[in-house]
């Protein structure tokens, strides 16, 4: 897997796709744009009978850089690196940063690839991909890209850890409702890699993201807790509050219900009876109007949290 960490100090497990996938790939590429080649250059041979020499030349020479150059180039610009081949193979051409390429990655690996593949056979490619550590010819080297996996077997979904007992029950009351699902995913993410990262670097991102969290929640941080330990207890406050929610939701669902076409009319509360000359005359009204809704009072303020990154 490779170690690239973007520009917000994300890891990035991707996989660089090694020879045989990547042969593979450019050898799909070179049969379909050959054979466009060969059939585009005999139906040009054909058509330019009439010309001279030096005018049939030049045509054959544009044909060549359009057709196994431009258009190869034109495919990774468009396609965002994910040429008929590399997507056969589930292949990717992506930036050293893991984003996606952009036609300046895709000129200058399709330039460098005119000597790599098609002058020199592909052995150039060959033992530079072999001698580097993640796969990448001198195109790639060159355009600073990497060739990635796209489809990898599924991982093992690794749970989170559990919190510390002593705070078990202790943040029933937080209000989870502002905390974005992205912040949930990466809380979710450092827990379940927690014990891969250095202790130093872990111990920042765990101060960081509680941060996050304590400013979304609006509660003051917990005196005397550590910042791991802190979002254990709140990702598994937050799992036990879904897990009782989807258990009310499928009892509610299993439950009776009345039939649909039955209807239930509204109260009605009796009226005293008004005198008159005939006797009491008993009527009904309907029922009072529910009071008015009040709207709560604005939650309290963010407040910034107090778990500090270690020294």
């Amino acid at each position: 897997m490779s170690d690239l960490v973007t520009g917000d100090a994300v890891v990035l497990g991707l996989r660089p796709a090694r020879l045989p996938s990547r042969a593979l790939a450019i050898l799909l590429d070179l049969t379909l744009y050959v054979t466009a080649y060969v059939l585009i250059g005999v139906g040009l041979t054909l058509a330019t009978a009439s010309l001279d020499p030096a005018a049939q030349a030049a045509i054959a020479v544009a044909s060549f850089l359009l057709l196994l150059v431009g258009i190869p180039i034109a495919v990774e610009t468009l396609s965002h690196g994910r040429s008929l081949g590399k997507l056969a193979c589930g292949l990717r051409v992506v930036r050293d940063d893991g984003g996606p390429i952009r036609f300046r990655h895709a000129l200058v690996r399709g330039a460098l690839g005119v000597v790599e593949l098609l002058l020199t056979f592909g052995t150039v490619a060959a033992i530079a991909s072999l001698v580097s550590v993640r796969g990448r010819r001198l195109g790639d080297v060159f355009a600073g890209t990497l060739v990635v996996r796209e489809r990898v077997p599924g991982a093992r979904v690794m749970p989170v850890p559990a919190p510390p007992p002593w705070l078990a029950g202790r943040f029933t009351q937080l209000d989870l409702s502002a905390v974005p699902d992205g912040l949930w995913l990466a809380i979710r993410q450092y827990l379940t890699r927690m014990n891969q990262l250095d202790p130093q670097v872990g111990a920042a991102m765990a101060a960081r993201l509680a941060d996050d969290l304590v400013a979304r929640t609006g509660a003051p941080p917990p005196a005397g807790v550590p910042a791991a330990a802190y979002l254990m207890a709140v990702v598994h406050e937050r799992q036990s509050r879904d897990a009782a929610r989807a258990f009310r939701a499928t009892a509610a669902a299993a439950g009776a219900s009345p039939p649909a076409h039955a209807t239930h009319a509204a109260p009605v509360a009796p009226v005293p009876p008004v005198a008159s000359g005939f006797g009491p005359v008993p009527t009904t009204a309907p029922a009072p109007a529910p009071a008015p809704y009040v709207a709560p009072a604005p939650a309290q303020a963010p407040r910034a949290g107090g778990f500090a990154p270690p020294a």
